[in-house]
């Protein structure tokens, strides 16, 4: 059995899949590893690591992809790339099917072994595979520090001879897995923190970490059962947006974090609230690649709103790729690990283990 897995367009993806802690863990299961070239370079890993570790470093990477029984990645691979999977061969990865159905449709057509991570379900057993959480957890603490260094002013307060600097006020919007991190962070650094949630569960989760938590009147507990949010209703729009342009008035700076899966993200932030903040105020949008929670966030840019600046990313774990590839790479041996049969050393694609059966694209 080989496991093989090629770079990423690292214009858009510098995380990597596989990092060298995880090769004797691989080794274990019976498996053979082959990378491509300069796979970790960017990184600062070179191949001769690997190779002294037993795998396989190749410049062929059409060849990688149509000898390796199992390819993972961190997205989806381009056309060119996927055209050489065949039948029952496996690809892992974080393929977004909400926008890649065409093209998952094509490889499923295949008999290609489909499975994407963003779809493991919220239950105990999944945890050590699950890659929102982990990528989410950095997201919120890098959303932190980007923002902070975008702030003219300083974040905790001090007492001086020649007067007191006031601390700095942050609003945490969303309050999941990356917006308790950034809630943590951000108290860490000396700030005051609020956050708001349609999550009712948040509450005390927010009040743990010492942010504020702001309940819009007549709270609805907008909770899946999957423990993800869901849309809200009108009428909880509505107060919740009444309650955020008064708090934002008070507001330096706020960091968006509010994610519908498989959905345009929530527009929680609206022109007139933002005119309302004052100027010198940071917007740090998180959900900028899926339309951003405010109305004037753009990908990859800093947008200037009335002296308020309004940043959004296509990927900030980009700027925290070490950090996030050995998260990532433990999540997705953890998944393989328990796609193998310990016995016969082959896929055992049993759809009663509702990990398998949940992340399986048919």
């Amino acid at each position: 059995m080989k496991i093989g897995s090629i770079s990423e367009n690292q214009n858009l993806e510098k995380r990597i899949a596989i990092t060298p802690e995880m090769v004797k863990k691989y080794t274990s299961l019976g498996l053979q590893i082959c990378l491509s070239e300069n796979y970790g370079s960017h990184l600062g890993i070179k191949d001769e690591q690997y190779i002294e570790m037993g795998v396989k470093i190749s410049k062929d990477e059409i060849e990688i992809l149509k000898s390796s029984d199992i390819i993972v990645q961190l997205g989806m691979l381009p056309d060119d790339k996927s055209l050489n999977i065949n039948e029952n061969q496996t690809l892992i990865g974080v393929l977004n099917p909400y926008n890649n159905k065409e093209k998952l449709d094509r490889l499923a057509k295949k008999k290609i072994n489909l499975f994407s991570l963003e779809l493991l379900p919220r239950i105990t057993r999944a945890q050590s595979m699950d890659i929102l959480s982990s990528q989410a957890n950095l997201a919120g603490y890098k959303a932190v520090l980007e923002s902070f260094a975008n702030f003219e002013k300083a974040i905790p307060m001090m007492m001086t001879a020649a007067g007191t600097v006031p601390a700095a006020k942050v609003l945490i919007v969303g309050a999941g897995v990356a917006g308790l991190q950034a809630i943590a962070t951000a108290k860490r650094m000396g700030a005051i923190v609020f956050a708001t949630d349609v999550r009712m569960a948040s509450k005390e989760q927010v009040e743990s970490l010492g942010g504020k938590f702001l309940t819009v009147e007549g709270s609805e507990n907008l909770e899946t059962e999957g423990g993800y949010a869901k849309e809200a209703s009108d009428d909880f729009k509505k107060k919740q947006e009444d309650l955020l342009s008064e708090t934002l008035k008070k507001i330096d700076i706020v960091i968006c974090t509010a994610l519908i899966p498989g959905k345009k993200a929530p527009l929680i932030i609206k022109d007139n609230m933002i005119d309302n903040m004052q100027a010198g105020s940071v917007i740090y949008d998180l959900a900028a690649i899926q339309g951003g929670n405010t109305a004037f966030t753009k990908v990859d840019k800093i947008i200037e709103r009335n002296g308020v600046k309004i940043m959004g990313e296509s990927n900030i774990l980009n700027k925290l790729p070490i950090s996030a590839s050995s998260l990532y790479a433990k999540n997705m041996f953890n998944f393989v690990e328990n796609l193998i049969d310990k016995e016969t050393k082959k896929i055992n694609i049993n759809l009663e283990d509702e990990i398998i059966e949940k992340t399986l694209i048919r």
